[in-house]
């Protein structure tokens, strides 16, 4: 899964500068360099990664329009500006949330699958998806996409249709109510307790909806959106009963790995509908009640680090001695196996040299060469391994104990 960024600091300089009826407001250029590496400076101490927070420098007409997820980020920035005793820049700067999604900060997502994007438009890139129910923080909105973070963090826009504003007392209602989780692989909800009856909407592995009662063989539903609608009961269970069940066991995320086996490979996907690399491994996760970090390069940072190498190359007999099943195996694009390696790919682990991943579709192949199902190490090169069972980490968040699913105030 590829990273999300933003321009950088230096496209964004040459792109004012490019401007030709910029040149009579320009202010001079030491103070716009000086200004361009305060900038850089304040974004690289503040924003490591520009996935899971903002601080974006958008020169204009001679002024400098700034904005950021990070309090910090605004002080130290505006600080560097008075030491460097830099008065002639006009400098203006938005911390998010802004003004723009007013005071409703928080979000319920109202779609099975909702898509999110690298830019407010529909043509921009597929960054990730969020399923139903599920909270989100209101960064922004623009052109009809709310700019939103998702429970891992993950910042990106998503239509607004696509997702409920919520007021901080009908958030905690939304996570105070009985609710229920649909866990079978797809289905769809009804206007009537009968399939007959016109459909509300589809439904994905993971959607979470309000429990409000019971009809014959099928439960009553609502949406954060307020529609109400039926679901077979067998497709759902009591959310908190869900919760309480789950045992992030080896055994219990490669069974959930195993029940996406052939599900087709896409870029930005996180759910039942298609999935890629990193978000097979997260829904693998997530459906035993672990939110882990979206992408491979992030999720490689997680958990504990297992000894598969020898001098910078995969050791087959000490990766088959170390290994257990349920560790995450990263790969790096090229042949190269240096430590600071570009992690492209993520697998889950077996056993037995074989692994379940996202490449074309939901698969299994082994590192053993003489194995029927040897995948080609030469263009997706194993560089790593975690293990995330059993492990103490703040980027493995239990679901029970996360603010987007579970009330933090006191009753």
């Amino acid at each position: 899964m590829k990273s999300l960024y933003s321009l950088s600091f230096f496209t964004l300089f040459f792109l004012f500068h490019g401007r030709g009826n910029a040149q009579s407001t320009m202010p001079d250029s030491a103070v716009l360099k000086k200004i361009m590496h305060i900038a850089e400076q304040t974004a690289n101490r503040f924003v490591p990664d520009k996935r899971t927070a903002i601080f974006e420098w958008q020169p204009a007409d001679g002024s400098y329009h700034i904005q950021t997820t990070e309090t910090e980020a605004k002080a130290y920035f505006l600080q560097q500006i008075a030491d460097n005793h830099i008065s002639n820049a006009k400098v203006t700067i938005n911390l998010l949330p802004d003004s723009s999604v007013a005071s409703y900060v928080t979000g319920i997502v109202n779609l099975s699958v909702a898509n999110l994007r690298t830019a407010p438009r529909n043509q921009a890139e597929l960054a990730t998806q969020v399923l139903l129910g599920t909270k989100v923080d209101l960064l922004q909105k623009k052109d009809g996409y709310y700019r939103v973070r998702t429970p891992e963090g993950y910042i990106a826009w998503t239509s607004a249709s696509s997702v409920t504003p919520v007021s901080a007392s009908a958030l905690q209602q939304w996570q105070r109510s009985k609710k229920v989780i649909f866990t079978a692989d797809f289905g769809h909800s009804y206007s009537a307790p009968d399939e007959q009856s016109l459909r509300v909407s589809d439904l994905a592995m993971g959607n979470i909806l309000t429990w409000d009662g019971i009809a014959g063989d099928f439960v009553k539903v609502q949406y954060p959106d307020g529609r109400q609608a039926y679901i077979r009961s067998g497709l759902v269970r009591p959310f908190d009963e869900w919760l309480g069940s789950r045992h992030p066991t080896a055994e219990n995320v490669l069974h959930t790995a195993k029940s996406m086996m052939g599900l087709p490979y896409l870029w930005g996907g996180t759910s039942v509908k298609g999935v890629d690399c990193s978000g097979f491994t997260k829904t693998a996760y997530y459906m035993n009640g672990i939110i882990i970090p979206r992408d491979a390069s992030q999720q490689v940072l997680a958990g504990q680090p297992i000894d598969i190498l020898t001098a910078d190359t995969l050791d087959v007999t000490k990766a088959l001695s170390n290994l257990r099943p349920a560790d995450l195996l990263f790969f790096a694009s090229g042949k190269g196996r240096t430590p600071d390696a570009r992690i492209t790919h993520v697998a889950l682990y077996l056993g037995n040299g074989e692994f379940i991943h996202s490449a074309g579709t939901v698969r299994i192949n082994s590192m053993l060469s003489d194995a029927p199902n040897y995948s080609d190490f030469e263009t997706r090169t194993l560089v790593a391994a975690r293990r995330y069972i059993d492990q103490a980490d703040p980027a493995l968040q239990p679901i029970s104990q996360h603010s987007a699913y579970i009330s933090q105030t006191a009753d």
